[in-house]
């Protein structure tokens, strides 16, 4: 009744407005495949202008018009199966209140038939279809469709290395080159040396980009490279939008991306007038809900004599810069905290008292006493201030980032803080030498404001032992942020020592409310000696995972911190005392409850040598998947109830961690194993940084029924199209899809063969085949039911058996 009434409608909006305009919004052409001497695709191609939409060939009874497809019986072929359609847009149409698909811009509908007369040139059929916009909806349309047999293209053949023969024979949808980003460039003209090279992304809608900015083990980031020539150089780093940041349940990370279109800026400064155009090569992967594209490489020209005015919002701040804005303050404030711990400590928080009284008793007022404090505590400020400004300038802003991201730095870094949490404990003091202090103390004697700051000078160097590694460690953490974050550190640092200074001369009533010094002072000294211990683990663990020796695997550093912070626990409810501790009769209701939380946080952690992600601590500890033992401590194998014998391991092979499958990463070696032991193969076209990917594994692979499936019926060969590793001399070549480019890296090897064989570039991707490398059923992608994924797998393994 609904379509009825709809239809109706349909023709009376366009009975009235027919006079003002005939309405075409869908251009129909067809095209033929040819898939083997009997096999064919159809091939319907529906261009739709902007602002309208085509429904699907599947809507809900009661819905809109669906898209129809009829073709004239003959006996000189036959269908196979249903018309095949791309996956367009579904929403929750709050007019017929159901959901519903339907298309814009492009449809594909694809109809495979089998010939069963040779002579069969032609094959005619119909479509209906009805188009609708924001206001209005055409009638029912219908339009003759003819396909020229003897016009078919064959569908995408290719080569292997090995001089093997691929062709595509798959009808499943999913098997399709996707382009849902597309790129285009510009330049901004800022002065007559200076210009922003503009790289504009438009995303498809459903998709997503990632940033440049991915943490560490996350997907794969966009990133530029630009081709300089002598008289161009960079300035600064490439700049993007704010985009959307999401906490991602897959990666345990912070990620952000990019939806519908967005903006890259690379401000350049050009020195040589003769150059007129730079060159740059993008690296990025989109996603939507379903799948992810390959590490996909696009060429951008940035034409120098073609420009535009600066747009007026670049003049203000940049994203990259609001970035580096947020992470000083992140700086600033981490430091500030540090500044007022230190002040708890033994070398500082007894001065407090006896500076103030020095400055009230030996100045002539009050008012001059305040004053004189005051510049005390900037006299402090403009010292540690001075230190940053001396590491950056001797390293260089940019170098302090580099070489905190070193291998060998992070090591430097561990045993720096190692160094400082072991004299935290009291087993030596880090102090600098006597005669440095003497000195600042006799020039503090001159009096006046020179006298004011050596007396800060030595107040400094004096309470070293205990400030040292607190400084040190800012520096440490400010260095891998980069540019002038060290000054900024000790920015914040200084102004928490030297606050109190000035505040207490000004109200001196009250440092009667000060708590007395004692043995307290030591306790927060050990205790920073503890977390700066825990710290130092995290510096070896980034520079492990880099070198991949798995020394330092997830488990080893969960039980090293259960073993700090349990220890931690003890010492803070009087069990252990350390050298300079006093006798403890009792303990505090305060470090009672400090105790606690660290032996809550201990016990938290011991469930994470079973496998527990540890969410709160997930940006320390190596990930799940760099463990030791990935099935947690006493645990071999995964889930499933039956398992193939795996004691010695085929060349080539491993286990695929958790679930105990025998999986290859080189397709030749997988094969030819596959052979030998007559069972089919599952091609996993897949990437370390795939969401999807992980949540077919985590969710869909572990299920019992699937997992025996896996375990002893197929033998698996993940090929990850984002392998960053180099191939051999012998194995590069030229790039198929992109002439004049070279295959560098194993990941684009396979990225390639997915995409000519299989014309589809999106994972994840799973392939079945025998050992002809025929499919034995059609590929399919993203299957989060574990039901429809178990069909398949059957099918497939059914049909080799055949």
């Amino acid at each position: 009744m609904k379509n009825f009434i709809l239809t109706l409608c349909s023709f009376l909006v366009f009975g009235v407005t027919s006079h003002a305009q005939i309405f075409k919004p869908v251009t129909w052409k067809t095209s033929v495949e040819k898939i083997s001497d009997t096999e064919f695709d159809l091939i319907s191609t529906a261009t739709i202008d902007s602002g309208w939409h085509l429904y699907s060939q599947n809507v809900p009874e009661d819905g809109p018009i669906p898209t129809t497809f009829v073709y004239n019986a003959n006996a000189d072929y036959e269908l196979n199966g249903n018309t095949l359609e791309d996956e367009g847009h579904t929403v929750d149409d709050p007019v017929f209140q159901m959901v519903i698909k339907f298309f814009s811009d492009k449809a594909e509908f694809r109809q495979r038939i089998t010939v069963l007369n040779q002579e069969l040139s032609i094959v005619e059929g119909e479509v209906e279809f009805m188009v609708c916009d924001d206001e209005k909806c055409l009638p029912p349309n219908y339009i003759d469709l003819k396909f020229n047999l003897k016009e078919a293209k064959n569908a995408v053949v290719t080569e292997d290395a090995d001089g093997s023969v691929f062709q595509s024979n798959t009808t499943d949808d999913s098997s399709k080159i996707f382009e849902p980003v597309k790129w285009s460039s510009s330049v901004e003209k800022i002065s007559d040396t200076e210009y922003y090279l503009v790289s504009i992304a438009t995303v498809d809608n459903g998709w997503h980009l990632y940033s440049q900015n991915v943490p560490e083990d996350g997907p794969i980031p966009t990133t530029f490279e630009y081709d300089l020539k002598e008289g161009v150089e960079l300035i600064g780093k490439t700049n993007e939008e704010d985009g959307t940041t999401v906490d991602d349940p897959v990666f345990n990370m912070k990620i952000k991306y990019f939806e519908g279109v967005t903006e890259f800026r690379q401000r350049v400064k050009r020195s040589n007038t003769d150059i007129i155009s730079v060159i740059a090569e993008v690296g990025f992967m989109a996603c939507d809900d379903k799948q992810c594209t390959a590490p996909t490489y696009i060429d951008l020209n940035f034409d120098l004599t073609k420009t535009t005015k600066v747009k007026a919002d670049v003049a203000t701040v940049s994203d990259d810069d609001k970035g580096v804005t947020r992470g000083l303050w992140s700086i600033f404030f981490v430091a500030f905290f540090s500044g007022f711990v230190a002040l708890l400590t033994p070398c500082v928080f007894p001065m407090i008292p006896m500076t103030v009284s020095f400055f009230i008793k030996q100045s002539q007022s009050k008012a001059k006493g305040i004053r004189n404090a005051i510049i005390y505590g900037l006299s402090i400020i403009v010292i540690y201030v001075l230190l940053g400004t001396i590491i950056t300038a001797v390293f260089g802003a940019d170098a302090l980032n580099a070489l905190a991201t070193n291998v060998w730095f992070n090591v430097i870094f561990f045993i720096l803080l190692v160094v400082f949490a072991i004299s935290f404990l009291g087993a030596f003091e880090i102090v600098l030498p006597n005669s440095w202090a003497n000195k600042a103390d006799r020039q503090a004697d001159r009096g006046g404001l020179i006298g004011i700051f050596f007396m800060a000078l030595a107040l400094a160097i004096v309470s070293f032992s205990c400030t040292g590694p607190i400084v040190g460690t800012i520096l440490v953490e400010a260095a891998s942020k980069g540019g002038i974050a060290p000054v900024i550190g000790m920015l914040g640092f200084s102004t928490a020592i030297a606050l109190p200074f000035a505040l207490f001369a000004a109200f001196p009533g009250w440092l009667n409310s000060l708590p007395k010094s004692g043995g307290w002072l030591n306790t927060v000294k050990v205790v920073l000696g503890f977390l700066e211990l825990a710290l130092a683990f995290k510096f070896l663990s980034q520079a492990d995972l880099v070198l991949q020796l798995h020394f330092l695997e997830r488990e080893v550093f969960i039980a090293i911190w259960i073993a700090i912070f349990g220890t931690l626990s003890l010492y803070l409810l009087g069990k252990i005392q350390l050298p300079h501790d006093s006798p403890l009769k009792h303990i505090s209701v305060g470090r009672l409850l400090l105790g606690l939380l660290t032996l809550t946080f201990t016990i938290y952690m011991i469930p994470g040598l079973w496998g527990a992600p540890l969410n709160l601590i997930s940006a320390f500890p190596p990930p799940l998947d760099y463990s030791e033992s990935p099935y947690g401590v006493g645990n071999s194998k995964g889930g499933g109830s039956v398992s193939a014998d795996h004691s010695e391991l085929p060349d080539g092979s491993h286990l695929l961690a958790p679930h105990d499958i025998l999986a290859f990463n080189d397709y030749d070696k997988g094969l030819a194993y596959a052979k030998e032991v007559g069972k089919p193969v599952m091609i996993d076209f897949t990437g370390w940084a795939c969401v999807n990917c992980r949540k077919m594994e985590q969710n869909v692979w572990v299920k019992d029924k699937v997992l025996n499936r896996l375990k002893n019926d197929i033998i698996l060969i993940s090929l990850y199209v984002d392998d960053k590793r180099k191939l051999s001399e012998d194995e590069v070549t030229d790039s198929k899809l992109r002439p004049g480019k070279k295959l560098k890296y194993i990941g684009q090897k396979w990225s390639e063969l997915q995409t000519l064989k299989y014309k589809t570039n999106t994972q994840p991707f799973y392939v079945l085949m025998g050992h002809n490398e025929e499919n034995l059923i059609a590929p399919i992608s993203y299957t989060p039911d574990a039901d429809t994924y178990y069909n398949w797998l059957s099918e497939g393994i059914k049909n080799f058996d055949k």
